[in-house]
């Protein structure tokens, strides 16, 4: 390849623009999202278990019932629309909108049955043990203050999630939107899917009352 052709090779992938890199501006945007967001909810499980291992006397209020059963269940409430959502990206690539609004509809209604079964096992802690952000019959007041405040955190991406999926639902079936949109969106719910895959553990199944 001559200079001069290598040149205009460079140019081409290196010209910036609105796909600086030779990558969509909105993936690339989505991506930096992401990374930002992980070290967030890094920095705050490192401290969660930090305190969990520094603390004899750590409370465990979690219950095989309903509190781990309830766990298990959004687990795999949130394993299901992952699958759900590479269907809705599979749909959408392959120019089948119809096919796409459905999966991207199937995977908020699981998104919104996490949500529903995350708030009743919130209620059951609070209602029936007596566990706040604030205070507990332990009186380890950074237990509340770590366990809602990452949990509460996830469970408001997961609720901002359900409605940007309900927006590019309604984008795909009115014919506005791009496989390109599809898929960023995919790439942020799999991301909340993820998160979840740590909390559970390390939060939920560390924490079982023996």
């Amino acid at each position: 390849m001559s200079s001069d052709a290598k040149a205009g090779t460079l140019t081409s992938v290196w010209h910036g623009g609105g796909s600086p890199y030779a990558v969509d501006s909105k993936k690339f945007g989505m991506w930096l999202f992401v990374i930002s967001d992980a070290l967030t909810f890094s920095a705050m499980l490192v401290a969660y278990t930090y305190l969990r291992m520094a603390t004899p006397n750590w409370p465990t209020p979690f219950h095989f019932s309903p509190s781990i059963v309830f766990s298990t269940v959004m687990t795999l409430v949130l394993l299901s629309s992952s699958l759900t959502m590479v269907m809705g990206v599979h749909a959408m690539n392959h120019d089948n909108r119809k096919g796409a609004v459905g999966w991207l509809v199937a995977t908020m209604v699981c998104g919104t049955a996490f949500v529903v079964l995350h708030m009743t096992e919130w209620m059951h802690l609070i209602n029936d043990e007596k566990v706040t952000p604030f205070g507990n019959p332990w009186n380890e007041p950074l237990f509340g203050a770590t366990f809602f405040g990452i949990t509460g955190l996830h469970m408001t991406h997961v609720t901002i999630g359900v409605i940007y999926l309900g927006i590019i639902a309604f984008g795909v079936g009115r014919g506005k939107f791009k496989p390109i949109d599809v898929e960023v969106s995919g790439l942020y719910w799999h991301f909340v899917d993820l998160v979840w895959m740590f909390v559970f553990p390390l939060i939920y199944l560390m924490s079982v009352k023996m």
